[in-house]
């Protein structure tokens, strides 16, 4: 089993899972359809990535559903569950994520990782977000008992 250092044990104990409602999905789009994407009107949580190669999205289903029928060469991956650590994680933290993929790989969940300044978010399969939720449940709720001891 994989667990914190005694170093991250208190980010792990301040933190707060936000599992956000509705599905979203995971899409890749040519480059040269990179302005189209750049004009997209999206809500957060959404994420747009340029890459050599494509743009990626992560939008909510039901946003991209509107927008589908513009991308006709875009491939989508999906359903997933949005989770989001809650916890402010300074950029010289090493490992918080490390813990948790290890932790997620253990219980057979993949995961697909963002970072955005302040915080962490992943996205699971959604057949797998209950799965994930508890497994991450109990990391945070052993961190705070090691932090009590």
């Amino acid at each position: 089993m994989v667990e914190p250092s005694p170093s991250m044990l208190p980010f792990f104990a301040d933190t707060k899972l936000i599992v956000h409602p509705g599905d979203y999905v995971v899409v890749s789009v040519p480059p040269t359809q990179s302005d189209e994407a750049h004009r997209l009107r999206l809500s957060p949580f959404s994420s747009v990535t340029y890459d050599h190669g494509e743009v990626s999205l992560v939008v909510r289903a039901s946003e991209w559903a509107v927008n589908e029928s513009r991308f006709r060469e875009a491939k989508v991956e999906g359903p997933y569950t949005l989770i989001t650590f809650d916890v402010v994680l300074g950029l010289a933290l090493v490992g918080y994520l490390s813990v948790v993929s290890s932790l997620l790989a253990e219980e057979g969940v993949s995961i697909y990782a963002l970072s955005t300044y302040l915080k962490d978010h992943i996205l699971v399969r959604k057949m797998d977000s209950e799965k994930a939720v508890e497994a991450l449940t109990r990391l945070i709720e052993r961190s705070r008992l090691q932090i009590k001891e």
